[in-house]
């Protein structure tokens, strides 16, 4: 394999987070459908030779507030219904084994994330019940603190973790269930490190040094997700890696504030939470008037990363159908390979694209599922 289209072809590509399973609940889409302006379906993720997708669940803490677990599974019943109905087509994915058992027969592996703690509603039977139905990572917060657990998007209440997160982090280690610190705060990240007993994810950020943001990760935390084993996956959302895209959408805020508040108006004045599709609505207005990144952007996080980390700790996390906007060169799942060539064209060999497209989520997917087999840690 001298050349990055065949790298690619023989690679198990894999990306760790996208916000799909809003499209199969809210809209009725199917995932065998065209992409209706999203970045994900079956034919896409075919044209890319991606061979699996970790799909989020995620609950908007607003829209659903005191229904956090109802609005989980409701979205994990999507997704349950999406495999049921394309069974020849789609497979519910449940460890390593699964995603490499779906490939050979031709399928396309689905494998769930459970995104911001908030959803178990402080009960360790609600995250035993979700692992039941799937989920292999949770993301600890999203851009909201929870009662356990600061988030990097609000003001800290915890100073990192609680003694009740710790046990979360305890009973997710015991079940094989993958430790995500995206969105959470600095401290919450390094309370996590000491207290998991298995490797810890990131599945969708990006790097601090090259993009300011409170979403990214210092190089001190790459560094210590690496020793540690873990991974970290890199997010494809313009503003986590480009400064110049962020500032001009800073800049639009004032704007964007308005057109929200005239939006979400009547659902306000009827007693409603806003949906999300409402806000979403508004940010894609606004991101059409600000030209997309370039491309190099998003590979320089993959290069800068890798070398703070090593060739075995970084891999993809685009954030598809999450964000509002991708860089330029990268429309849909089916551009994938861009990210081979890019990367082949930098000096990576056919070994190290391997370990970056999936190997290396799939080496750290297997020693947190086979660390739990020998935990006897039990919940309080």
């Amino acid at each position: 394999m001298n050349d990055a289209a065949s790298i690619h072809a023989s690679a198990l590509v894999i990306d760790t987070h996208a916000d799909t399973p809003q499209r199969f609940l809210d809209e009725g889409w199917s995932f065998l459908d065209e992409l209706n302006g999203g970045h994900i379906n079956l034919t896409s993720a075919r044209k890319g030779n991606l061979a699996a997708e970790f799909f989020a669940i995620w609950v908007e803490p607003e829209q659903h507030a005191g229904n956090f677990a109802h609005r989980a599974l409701a979205l994990t019943d999507a997704v349950h219904e999406q495999v049921r109905r394309h069974a020849s087509e789609l497979q519910l994915c449940l460890s390593p084994a699964d995603i490499l058992d779906a490939k050979a027969n031709g399928k396309f592996a689905i494998v769930l994330g459970l995104e911001g703690g908030h959803a178990i509603e402080n009960d360790l039977g609600l995250l035993r019940t979700f692992h039941r139905l799937g989920i292999r990572y949770m993301t600890l917060t999203w851009a909201n603190n929870n009662e356990w657990a600061d988030s990097s998007g609000d003001a800290p209440i915890h100073n990192g973790l609680t003694d009740f997160g710790r046990e979360v982090i305890r009973e997710m280690n015991r079940l094989g269930m993958m430790v995500d610190i995206s969105h959470v705060s600095d401290k919450t990240f390094w309370d996590v490190l000491e207290t998991s007993q298995t490797p810890v994810i990131a599945s969708h950020s990006s790097s601090r040094t090259i993009t300011p943001s409170h979403r990214n990760l210092t190089d001190e935390q790459l560094r210590a997700l690496a020793a540690r084993g873990g991974v970290a996956l890199v997010n494809f959302y313009p503003a986590f890696i480009d400064a110049t895209w962020q500032q001009a959408w800073r800049a639009l805020k004032p704007e964007r504030d308005t057109a929200f508040e005239a939006a979400s108006k009547p659902f306000r004045e009827a007693g409603q939470a806003v949906p999300f599709h409402i806000s979403h609505q508004v940010d894609r207005e606004f991101t059409s008037r600000i030209p997309r990144p370039p491309f190099e952007s998003l590979v320089a996080h993959f290069d800068h990363m890798i070398q703070t980390m090593g060739l075995d700790h970084v891999g993809i996390g685009t954030d598809f159908d999450g964000i509002q906007e991708l860089p330029q060169g990268i429309d849909s799942a089916a551009d994938l390979p861009r990210i081979t060539e890019a990367l082949f064209a930098k000096g990576y060999t056919a070994e190290d694209l391997h370990k970056i497209l999936g190997g290396n989520l799939m080496r750290v997917f297997a020693a947190i599922q086979s660390r739990a087999e020998s935990l006897t840690s039990q919940p309080k």
